[in-house]
């Protein structure tokens, strides 16, 4: 039994500095962190995740400074992700105050180390994270912030994922990444309906329709976000926002 569908924002960043993607490419510098969250904090969020888009790539471990800093400042639940390769480093990612950690390219590489974060600090503080981008029509898994493209689907990939002990998915699409024309529900419905831990939807949202349609038409059980809760308007000004419970309320996906 599932409470009320969270609603997540996402902040992407690389050496200490705020970026939005769009298709996990054409970056946009938005700031600082640590200003995003203090922002977010009167809000009134359900959770933020914080994803470090460099690390794999770069062969960095977890940014533990400004990890702790956000964590200081930050009054909702976390969760991070990038650069997690030991079991060491989900330790301490869980002492200075995350709830969960996000772990991505070593699902593929060293599934070992979900298997034994789970274990050791249960399945609720593992997040399996699954990149699914489209190639020749069909539906294919990346790791190292997508440049490295892997022969399995993002089923396979849930499937294993759910065996080994995390305790959700986030499902990333990186054709919807920065786009804000809506989630692949195809992509999100058919993971959904094959495992049976949470899935977060990410990639594509542009407005509270898009997350509606998401957990309503898409079966997530979360949908997050990113353009849409650090853009404003037409021309994209950069602008930390995030709907009034009332909006949520009123569009249903709040009871």
């Amino acid at each position: 039994m599932f409470t009320r569908p969270r609603i997540i924002p996402v902040l992407l960043y690389d050496d200490r500095d705020l970026f939005k993607t769009i298709n996990f490419k054409d970056r946009t510098y938005l700031g600082d962190p640590v200003n995003a969250v203090k922002i977010f904090n009167r809000k009134g969020i359900d959770e933020l995740s914080v994803l470090d888009i460099g690390a794999t790539k770069n062969n960095r471990e977890p940014d533990f400074e400004l990890l702790k800093d956000i964590a200081s400042e930050a009054f909702m639940p976390l969760s991070c992700g990038g650069g997690i390769t030991t079991v060491e480093q989900v330790h301490d990612l869980l002492s200075i105050g995350y709830e969960k950690v996000v772990i991505n390219s070593e699902l593929v590489r060293n599934p070992e180390l979900v298997k034994k974060s789970a274990e050791l600090f249960g399945s609720q503080s593992i997040v399996a994270s699954i990149d699914a981008k489209k190639v020749d029509g069909v539906y294919k898994c990346v790791i190292a912030d997508g440049t490295d493209i892997i022969n399995r689907s993002p089923i396979e990939l849930a499937e294993e994922a759910e065996k080994l002990g995390a305790g959700e998915i986030i499902l990333n699409s990186v054709d919807n990444d920065g786009m804000m024309q809506g989630y692949d529900l195809d992509l999100v419905r058919n993971v959904v309906d094959t495992v049976k831990i949470p899935v977060i939807a990410l990639g594509g949202a542009g407005g509270i329709d898009d997350l509606k349609k998401v957990i309503v038409e898409g079966h997530a059980h979360a949908a997050a976000g990113g353009s849409m809760f650090v853009y404003y308007g037409r021309l994209k000004a950069v602008l930390i926002t995030f709907p009034d419970e009332s909006e949520l309320k009123k569009a249903k996906i709040y009871g």
